[in-house]
């Protein structure tokens, strides 16, 4: 066979037999080794650890009932109260008049009063009429159940946000729109339903992290932007991001001392499952931080790479390669900015309250919650940016100019 020809609408590009080949031949031996290592390392559902709502806090026979809010009343005002180190701290106290809210549990004919409602959740503007989870404590011995408040129960605005998410995103980019949403149920699904069931079996995050990324990106990569060469060159310069990041994470995990216990969360989790090592999770989490992004700009160069050489077939793949570079070196500088200020604006709370530590700064990015987030940002930064030049240069290398004596140095 000879040179198979790649059409465009603007435009014809060549790509040689052995480049298709070696393209394909790498993807097929990842697929493989992503394959090999989903089943080596599939979660038993059996083993999983379970822990009940009851269970967590220790009270047999609590149930947590959903229930109307019916009325509702005005924030406590705060009041000086001892803070046990002979000073006085400023709290709300409820009482009969502030701070409460009535309820009506499901399956119940009276309301309940709940005393001690969170000052916080009334300020978010709690109104009759919302669904709430309560927590119910079994009565006995004359005594009658009580309830406290749980949580607001937010299903209906979360529903109707995914709604017109989904339109949007399918009125604006149509089928690939559609394809996008389809590849994001599956990656969610890979992520829930596989990886954090084997992290929780006690699996290597490093390698639970390389296996369920590149699981991801096959899936989304194709699903999203078509099965062809130009996305399978995408494709091959994720996994070069992903190897990296990886390779970022660890290093800096273990350099760092990183615990993988920032908060209160992961020491509950570590409470229930003392076998987890929480820095596996950190691990993979730093690996899936970055792989939106990742998936952009690589995506984003195999395209200029395309479009480049349908707009110039005779010009080197030297000449390819540098101009792309330069799309790329742009792309790089906004998506930076984009990494940063998302990590900090999910660290806002605890940038704030180390703001107003009196601590030098050196101090404070050593804390293992700011550190955490420098190096989750740092290692997906050093992936995607080493990511641009390894797929522009395969992109290049595969796009060949068209046969002719007159090529462009």
């Amino acid at each position: 066979m000879g040179a198979h020809t790649h059409h465009h609408a603007a435009g014809t590009i060549e790509v040689g037999r052995t480049a298709r080949f070696v393209t394909l031949g790498l993807l097929i031996a990842i697929g493989l080794a992503t394959v090999i290592g989903g089943i080596v390392l599939w979660p038993d559902s059996a083993k999983a650890p379970k822990v009940s709502h009851a269970a967590a806090i220790g009270a047999p026979g609590v149930t947590f009932p959903h229930g109307t809010v019916k009325s509702v009343q005005s924030v406590c005002p705060l009041t000086a109260v001892p803070n046990g180190t002979g000073g006085t701290t400023m709290a709300p106290v409820p009482s009969a008049n502030c701070g409460n809210i009535t309820v009506l549990p499901d399956g119940l004919t009276a309301p309940v009063t709940i005393n001690g409602t969170p000052p916080e959740v009334l300020r978010a503007g709690l109104k009759p009429g919302q669904r709430v989870l309560l927590m119910r404590q079994p009565g006995g011995g004359g005594v009658p159940p009580s309830y406290a408040f749980l949580n607001v129960d937010r299903h209906v605005p979360l529903l109707f946000l995914a709604i017109a998410f989904a339109i949007i995103v399918i009125a604006v980019a149509w089928w690939r729109g559609a394809m996008a949403l389809v590849g994001l149920f599956i990656g969610a699904a890979v992520i829930l339903k596989w990886m954090l069931p084997a992290l929780l079996q006690g699996e290597s995050g490093l390698w639970v992290a390389l296996v369920g990324a590149s699981a991801i990106m096959l899936v989304v990569l194709y699903s999203t932007h078509g099965v062809s060469l130009r996305t399978s060159v995408a494709l091959l310069g994720t996994f070069v991001g992903i190897a990296i990041s990886a390779i970022a994470s660890v290093w800096a995990i273990h350099g760092g001392q990183l615990t993988g216990m920032p908060d209160e969360t992961a020491q509950l989790l570590s409470s229930f499952v003392p076998s987890l090592n929480l820095a596996d999770v950190l691990t993979c989490g730093m690996v899936l931080a970055g792989l939106g992004v990742l998936n952009d700009v690589t995506v984003t160069q195999a395209s200029a790479v395309w479009e480049l050489r349908e707009a110039g077939p005779n010009l080197s793949r030297m000449r390819i390669f540098t101009s792309a570079m330069r799309i790329g070196r742009d792309h790089i500088a906004s998506t930076i900015y984009t990494l940063v200020f998302a990590y900090g604006s999910a660290s806002l709370v605890t940038l704030t309250l180390l703001q107003i530590y009196s601590q030098p700064i050196g101090d404070l990015v050593s804390t293992e919650a700011i550190a955490e987030e420098i190096v989750r940002t740092l290692a997906a930064a050093i992936g995607l940016v080493l990511a641009v030049p390894v797929t522009t240069a395969i992109a290049a290398a595969i796009a060949g100019p068209a046969p002719s004596h007159d090529t462009v140095a």
